[in-house]
C-alpha cells in the first residue's frame, strides 16, 4: 500500500457498489488498483502518462475515470458513503454554500492545451470564448456548466468556478462546475438539488438541510424566495445597496430579512471544505479538457475527504 492508496477498510466501504463486469467490456480490471491510480493523479496532478507502473496501464486508469465521470459512478459512490455517514448520525445538516475559482493553467497568453476544451468546427476550442467566437458545443454527459466546458474569462483570467455545499463538518455534499464568470447566486438551486443522501432502508433520499448559511453573493430575491418555498431556514446577510433601497422606500420597503449572527459564523465550514478540496492539485488547477471530467475529479477528491475525515 502506497501513500494515498485506499486502506482495507476504505476499500470495503466502496467494493459492494462497484460492478465486477459490464456487457460491453467484459470483466473489469481490478477496481482497487485503478481507483488508487485515479486518487494518485487527483492528489498529485501528474499527467496520466506519468502514473507509476504499479497502477497498471495509464490508459486504463484514465478511461475508467472518464467513463465514471460521464455515467455518474463517482457521484453514486459519494452518495453511498454519505448515506452510511447519515445512518450513523455523523452528518451535520446545518450546511453552507459557496464557490471557488479554479485557474486553468496558461502558457503565455494562450490557455494550456490540457484545459482548453474540446476542439470544435472551425478550429477553435470549446472553452475559449473570443470576440468572434462560434456557437458552443453541446453540453457533455454529466454537465459542464455554462461556457461550453465550464471555462470562461473572469477577473482571475481563464478560469472555472466550482460551486459546492458542505455539511457542518467541512465535507462536500454536492458539487457543480460552471464558467469562471458565472454569478454564485445562479447556482444555488442546482447545488441544493444535487443533495441526495439515500436512506439505509426504503424511502426517499434526504434532500433538505436543517438550515443554510451563505454570503452576500446569494442575497437576492430569487434565492430567498426559493429557500422560503422549500421551507429551508437560511442566514444570508443583506447587501448594502439593497438595505439602502429598502430604507428609501420607508414602510413600503418591508421588514429586513432575518439574520442570525451566531449561525452565520458556522459558514466557515464551507471555506474549510474548499481548502480540503484544493489540497488535491488536480482540483486546485484544472488540467482536464472536458467539464464533466473535471467535475469527476472534484468528486473523487470529495470522496477521499468523506472516507478519511
Amino acid at each position: 500500500m502506497g501513500r494515498g492508496d485506499l486502506s482495507g477498510a476504505e476499500w470495503e466501504r466502496l467494493r459492494p457498489f462497484l460492478l465486477v463486469s459490464n456487457r460491453r467490456c467484459g470483466r473489469w480490471r481490478d477496481h482497487r488498483q485503478v481507483i488508487d491510480g485515479i486518487l494518485c493523479r487527483v492528489r498529485t496532478g501528474v499527467q496520466w502518462r506519468d502514473l507509476p507502473e504499479r497502477f497498471g496501464p495509464w490508459k486504463t486508469v484514465h478511461e475508467r475515470h472518464r467513463l465514471w465521470s460521464a455515467d455518474g459512478t463517482g457521484e453514486r459512490l459519494l452518495r453511498q458513503v454519505q448515506a452510511a455517514a447519515d445512518a450513523a448520525g455523523e452528518i451535520d445538516w446545518d450546511i453552507s454554500v459557496d464557490s471557488t475559482i479554479v485557474r486553468a493553467p496558461v502558457c503565455g497568453r494562450c490557455p494550456h492545451r490540457s484545459a482548453a476544451g474540446p476542439r470544435i468546427k472551425g478550429g477553435r476550442t470549446g472553452g475559449t470564448p473570443g470576440r468572434n467566437a462560434v456557437a458552443e458545443p453541446e453540453r457533455p454527459p454529466g454537465g459542464g456548466g455554462a461556457g461550453g466546458e465550464g471555462l470562461g474569462r473572469s477577473r482571475g483570467g481563464f478560469t472555472t468556478k466550482l460551486h459546492l455545499s458542505a455539511d457542518g463538518r467541512c465535507r462536500p455534499l454536492s458539487l457543480t462546475v460552471t464558467a469562471g464568470q458565472r454569478a454564485d447566486c445562479t447556482q444555488l438551486k442546482p447545488v441544493l438539488e444535487k443533495i441526495r443522501v439515500p436512506r439505509p432502508g426504503p424511502g426517499r433520499p434526504r434532500k433538505k438541510p436543517d438550515s443554510l448559511a451563505a454570503d452576500e453573493a446569494y442575497s437576492n430575491g430569487p434565492c430567498r424566495e426559493y429557500l422560503r418555498r422549500r421551507g429551508i431556514r437560511h442566514t444570508i446577510p443583506e447587501k448594502t445597496d439593497s438595505q439602502a433601497a429598502r430604507l428609501r422606500k420607508g414602510s413600503r420597503g418591508g421588514r429586513p430579512p432575518g439574520f442570525d449572527e451566531q449561525r452565520y459564523k458556522k459558514r466557515s465550514t464551507v471555506e474549510r471544505a474548499i481548502n480540503c478540496l484544493k489540497q488535491h492539485r488536480a482540483v486546485a488547477a484544472r488540467y482536464d479538457k472536458r467539464g464533466y471530467v473535471h467535475l469527476g475529479t472534484a468528486t473523487a477528491a470529495a470522496l477521499t475527504i468523506w472516507l478519511r475525515f
